[in-house]
């Protein structure tokens, strides 16, 4: 599988191909590299997004995952920069428990692409976050989006517009 490792803000990333489409993103550095041209463009893409030059990623992605995984990830590609929705918001949305779509937003393939960190407690606790730094990341990704772990706990997540995200789990998988 053609792969491009680089460094983050959040550490080296490395981002995967499958099939002309983006497939994951891993925290750590791959053994060997074979970067393509949309590997070179999601590099791209993605260091203009830490540098706050891009808020929305055209990417063609391939998500693998069961239908209701799917769902959940479609949803959180609807999030708009900056904005955040609640765990019930999206599990109400798709006839689901919050629990099944923090599941889901654990098993996310493609995050920061796929914002899983844009899903929240509805309390406006951040939770946990399944990449590497676990919440530190996600903190600095909503900080980055122009949202912060404080504004979140002094509005809640009662309204779509101060919601933030939650993984469950605190380490995604290391290369």
């Amino acid at each position: 599988m053609p792969e491009i490792s680089f460094d983050s803000p959040i550490g080296a990333l490395t981002v995967r191909e499958l099939d002309s489409a983006i497939a994951a993103v891993d925290w750590g550095r791959a053994a060997s590299a074979a970067a393509t041209p949309l590997l070179r463009e999601a590099r791209a893409q993605l260091e203009a997004y830490f540098a706050g030059r891009l808020r929305r990623f055209d990417l063609p992605l391939v998500l693998a995952g069961s239908r209701f995984q799917q769902a959940v990830w479609q949803a959180m590609l609807a999030i708009p920069y900056g904005s955040v929705r609640t765990y019930g918001a999206v599990a109400a949305e798709l006839c689901a428990s919050p629990r099944a779509v923090g599941g889901a937003c654990g098993s996310n393939p493609i995050p920061i692409i796929v914002p899983c960190h844009r899903i929240v407690a509805a309390n406006g606790a951040l939770g946990g976050y399944s990449g590497a730094g676990g919440v530190t990341t996600k903190r600095f990704l909503l900080a980055l989006e122009g949202r912060s772990a404080r504004q979140l706990e002094l509005f809640g997540t009662k309204g779509e517009n101060n919601a933030r995200h939650h993984d469950q789990g605190e380490g995604r998988r290391q290369l």
